[in-house]
Formats: structure tokens, C-alpha cells, sequence
């Protein structure tokens, strides 16, 4: 039986992150950045694929966790028949790579076990390890890859594992430090848990220190917005879209994503979420890895590419891998990375806009880029794409993707004419109310009194709530509330969640079912909003908050039968969601203004 995917919480270094289960074990570890080879893949395996282990003896123990206020130090406390004592995990900003386990006792005496099992390449390479010489410890070694664990607790080595038993008892500390390095560089240095623990406290909380109060949600945004801190590759100020690859979007499905990656369309959704609360800085670093990411010619321009902005993410199926509560296959790298998707031009170009907006400055590149962007969609928004849903079907004219055309030439026609440049904002703007016109034309039936999912169909797709919350018509206009009122009537499910599509149609070359998409029940408390409908935006944007698991996480899915998350785990699409809608919610009811 898998741990459910909200059993896991997530410690991280702004350059790549482990999933600590419950019971202890961490059992998904990406060293030395987020993409990189996983050494504890046991989250889509079992654990002989790799994980590290820090357990009572006691199996009845009674398990509460938290995150130490204003941090991503993850606390776990297990209270048995005997004492009580709790585990310290986190990731030092040192510099390196190192995760930290502190088991501090809190009364009485606890009995644990604990257990390492290293797998480097994804839970298949099996380490030669041998005992530190000059301190208490292990040193693990398979090709490029290092592992040195330190601690006073002695592991004995069987079947190719590591493990050991100790005690701690009331006031006592007992530390393990486990250094990713290079096989061929340096040793790494120790490190000094108890200073290690102090620093990383400081620097987390000093970071969130300048987080707004948000209406009456103060701790849900400072916790979904530490949690898209810990998905920043802080080197490069890429974020990727989660720290995981190939949890499913349907137990037992194919649906299964490699998600370690940058996507263009999250970057006007983060840069508004960051520069809402006042995060200046990432948002600038952010925007910059935007503009490097794309430089070049624009008809080579992709939706995604990895923490350093390079291009090349090819698809590969890890075949010993059993994956995720058997969902299979297991993928890294994403074959959508060859997709042509239209609405990444809006989502680039809304960026800058919002980046200028917001005050950051805008530099001759930024400029350049959205020029070369704009002629060449001139010449192809007229054709179909995969949209952003990114379906392995046919290609067709999605509107979202007209719409988000639509968003690239009216945000680049506002620059323009803002600047001086009438000849230029006209010629964008013509180009923008084209695409509107054909879109209130070929992109609506009459019939529903909706739009829909893409040219010549009758389906409804969740992506149409955005057309009111990027300006392309009014809320109050009948295309909109025939639109909601459509989605509300269709793609709602029995918990009130919004699912993104009807799978059932084969639109996007897949079996069909999946959870509900939560970014978009957020598009729809929006909307809510937007249209003054606060008594049921409040009511779903509560349940939507119900739905994190106890640490305030949330994947990309939500089952709402099974009562369990799914999807890649934590999403930043659904804390962004969550950031973005609690803003709109706090100016709209509330008339706060932030930064």
C-alpha cells in the first residue's frame, strides 16, 4: 500500500527538495538540484529503491507533525507507551546539499530504528559503502555520485542496507547529517547540526518576515508562499512547477508527469503572486530566468525548459520502477517540451507587463524579446496547437490558447502606447481585436450559451474561467455568465470541485478520469469574486483550504471520493491559485491593499 501523497512533507535549499513520509522515512531525494537523479526514490518504488528511514520501534506510536513557525523545518513528534520525542527534518543553506535529522527527546524513552538504503539513478544503481576513517559514519559511492552520512548512532550493513537501533531519552539529541557530493571532488565538510538548525531557522524566517497579512488568511498565504520559495532554484531563479516526477493524476493511470521542470504559463501567475505580497526580488530573478529561458529565435521558443533555462528534456520511461501505488509508466523528462501551445505567448507577454507594472524595471532585452514574440505569433496564432493542457491528441483551435493570443497583442498594444509608439500599439491592437471577434465567433455556441473547449465543439473545458480574469471580456458580460453557469452545470463534481476537462472525449489522446484539477476551483472562487458572489466564493475557497493536508500542502489533484490528493506533490499552480485568489478575495471584500 503507497503512503498517501498528503502524508509527506516537504524540506528543502531553493535548489532541489525530499519528501519526509509520517513514519519518518524520506523517500524521495534529488541531489544535487531538482531535475537531478533521484538516490531515494522509494515514492515510486518500494523501499529496496531507495529511502532513509528514522522510525520508533513502537509501531502504535501516536504521530503529530507541524512546521516550526515561519519555516520549512519539518517537526515530527512520536509519543509511545514509553516517552516521547520528537524528529528535526530540514535542508541547511550552506552552500551544499545536506539534509539534517535531529531526534530530540522530550520525556521518558524512546526506542527507534533506522534504516538507509541508497540507490543512486532512480532507485536502480546499487552503491559500494564502507565506514567513514576518521569519524562515525558511512560513505556511499556508485559512479559521479556520493553519499556521507554522519552520525554517533552505528549502522551495520545487510542485503545491501544499512541499519541500526538506538535510544533517546529526555533532554537527549541524537543527529544524523546526510552530504550529497561529487565522487571525484571533496569531501564535504561536517556540519554542526545545532548551528545548522539555528541558521536555517533565521534565514527562513527572516525571509517571510515581510509577508503581508492577506484578509483572513494570514497563514494559509505565508505557508503556500514558503512553499513556492522552496520550488525556486535560487542559482537561476527558475521555479519549477513541483519537486516530483510521475505521481498520478488517476491511481493506477498513465497520467503520470515529469514536473521538475519550468513552465512559461506559470510565470505571469507567479510574478502577480510575488510581487502581490512585495517579493520584489524573486519576482525580478524570476522574470530574468524568463527572458533568458526564451532567448533566441521566437519560432524555437518552448513552454518549458529546465532550472537553467536549457532545452533539451527528452521523455524516458524508468521501467524497473513500479511506480506510484502501481501507476505506470514512470517518466523523466517531458515529451511536451516539443508542443506547440499558443497561450504561452500570452503568458510571456502578461508577464512583462505585469513585471512593469509592478515596478521592476524594463530593460532593452525585455523589449526585444517581446517584439520578436509578437511578429512571430502574427504569423501562426491563426493555427491549432495542443493548448494548455497539453493533450497528446490532435491538435486543435483551443480557445484558451485564441484568448491567450488575444492577451500577448492587448498587454504588448498597452507597453506600446504607454511608451509613445502609437504606429506599434495600433498594429497590435488590430491584431488583438481580430482575434477577439473570431473568437466570440467560432469559439461560442449559441446553443450552450458558452463558449467552448475548442473551435466546433459543444464540450466545456475549465480554462474558458480565465477569460474574465485576464480582461478579455467584462464578468458581467452574457458570454461570461453563460460560461460560468455552463462550467457550474458540467465540469463541477459531486464535492463542488472544478475538473479541467471531460476526460470521456478522447480530446486528449488518453484514457479517460482523473482528479479535480485545483488550480482551477481557485479560477472559479475568481470568478466568484469578480460577479460580487462572496457567500459561495468564501464557501469554496474554504473547502478548497480543507483539502491541504496537515502541513498546509497541496498537490496538483484532489479526489474528493477517495478523499485523498493527487498529482504531482506540492504543486506551485495550486499554491499560486491559492495566493492569487486569497488577494483578489482580501481587495474585493475587504479593500486591502498590499504591496
Amino acid at each position: 500500500m503507497a503512503t498517501p501523497i498528503e502524508d509527506y512533507g516537504l524540506i528543502g535549499n531553493c535548489e532541489t527538495a525530499a519528501l519526509v513520509s509520517k513514519s519518518g522515512s524520506i523517500d524521495w531525494f534529488c541531489p544535487p538540484r531538482f531535475d537531478s537523479a533521484a538516490c531515494f526514490a522509494a515514492l515510486l518504488g518500494t523501499p529496496e529503491n531507495g529511502r532513509f528511514l528514522i522510525t520508533p520501534k513502537d509501531s502504535s506510536a501516536r504521530v503529530t507533525r507541524r512546521y516550526r513557525d515561519g519555516t520549512l523545518i519539518l517537526e515530527t513528534t512520536f509519543e509511545t507507551k514509553d516517552g516521547i520525542a520528537t524528529l528535526i527534518d530540514f535542508m541547511p543553506k550552506s552552500g551544499g546539499c545536506d539534509i539534517v535529522r535531529l531526534i530530540v527527546g522530550e520525556s521518558g524513552r524512546v526506542e527507534f530504528q533506522t534504516e538507509l538504503v541508497i540507490r543512486f539513478d532512480y532507485g536502480v544503481s546499487i552503491p559500494w559503502v564502507r565506514q567513514l576513517e576518521d569519524e562515525p559514519g558511512l560513505y556511499a559511492v556508485a559512479g559521479p555520485d556520493g553519499l556521507i552520512l554522519r552520525s554517533p548512532v552505528a549502522l551495520q550493513g545487510q542485503d545491501m542496507r544499512s541499519s541500526g537501533e538506538f535510544t533517546v531519552a529526555a533532554e537527549e539529541t541524537v543527529s544524523f547529517a546526510l552530504s550529497y557530493t561529487r565522487s571525484y571532488g571533496r569531501t564535504p565538510a561536517p556540519l554542526n547540526p545545532k548551528q545548522a538548525l539555528a541558521e536555517t531557522e533565521a534565514f527562513w524566517r527572516k525571509w517571510l518576515h515581510p509577508c503581508p497579512s492577506v484578509g483572513d488568511w494570514e497563514e494559509e498565504v505565508k505557508r503556500s508562499l514558503l512553499t513556492l520559495k522552496a520550488l525556486n532554484y535560487e542559482p537561476t531563479g527558475g521555479i519549477v512547477a513541483a519537486p516530483t516526477t510521475s505521481l498520478p493524476e488517476r491511481l493506477g493511470g498513465q497520467r503520470n508527469w515529469d514536473y521538475r521542470y519550468c513552465w512559461l504559463r506559470d510565470a505571469a501567475f507567479t510574478l502577480g503572486a510575488l510581487m502581490n505580497l512585495g517579493y520584489y526580488d524573486e519576482a525580478k530573478a524570476w522574470r530574468d530566468w524568463l527572458l533568458r529561458a526564451v532567448a533566441g529565435s521566437p519560432a524555437q521558443m518552448q513552454i518549458l525548459y529546465d532550472v537553467t533555462g536549457a532545452k533539451q528534456l527528452p521523455e524516458r520511461e524508468l521501467t524497473w520502477l513500479s511506480g506510484y501505488g502501481g501507476s505506470r509508466p514512470v517518466r523523466i523528462g517531458n515529451a511536451a517540451v516539443d508542443q506547440r501551445q499558443l497561450d504561452v505567448y500570452g503568458e510571456v507577454l502578461h508577464a512583462i507587463h505585469e513585471a512593469r507594472l509592478g515596478g521592476l524595471t524594463t530593460t532593452r532585452h525585455s523589449a526585444a524579446v517581446g517584439r520578436v514574440v509578437l511578429e512571430h505569433l502574427e504569423s501562426i496564432w491563426r493555427e491549432p496547437d495542443e493548448g494548455i493542457w497539453e493533450v497528446r491528441g490532435e491538435p486543435q483551435h483551443f480557445t484558451h490558447s485564441k484568448v491567450m493570443a488575444w492577451v500577448a497583442f492587448d498587454r504588448a498594444a498597452e507597453i506600446a502606447a504607454s511608451n509613445g509608439d502609437a504606429e506599434i500599439a495600433g498594429r497590435w491592437r488590430r491584431n488583438a481585436d481580430e482575434i477577439r471577434a473570431e473568437v466570440c465567433v467560432r469559439g461560442y455556441d449559441e446553443k450552450l450559451g458558452s463558449f467552448v473547449q475548442f473551435y466546433g465543439s459543444r464540450r466545456l473545458d475549465a480554462s474558458l474561467l480565465q477569460i474574465p480574469l485576464v480582461g478579455f471580456l467584462p464578468p458581467d458580460h452574457p458570454h461570461v455568465r453563460g460560461t460560468l453557469a455552463a462550467v457550474e452545470r458540467v465540469l463541477l463534481d459531486g464535492s463542488g470541485l472544478v475538473m479541467r476537462y471531460e476526460t470521456e472525449s478522447g480530446v486528449d489522446g488518453l484514457p479517460p478520469g482523473e482528479g479535480a484539477f485545483l488550480a482551477c476551483s481557485f479560477w472559479l472562487v475568481e470568478n466568484y469574486v469578480q460577479q460580487g458572489r462572496f457567500s459561495e466564493a468564501s464557501a469554496l475557497f474554504q473547502n478548497l483550504l480543507s483539502m491541504r493536508n496537515d502541513l498546509g500542502l497541496l498537490a496538483e489533484e484532489y479526489d474528493p471520493r477517495a478523499r485523498r490528493q493527487l498529482g504531482n506533490f506540492p504543486q506551485a499552480f495550486s499554491h499560486i491559485g491559492l495566493i492569487n485568489t486569497a488577494v483578489r478575495f482580501a481587495r474585493a471584500k475587504h479593500g486591502q491593499q498590499l504591496p
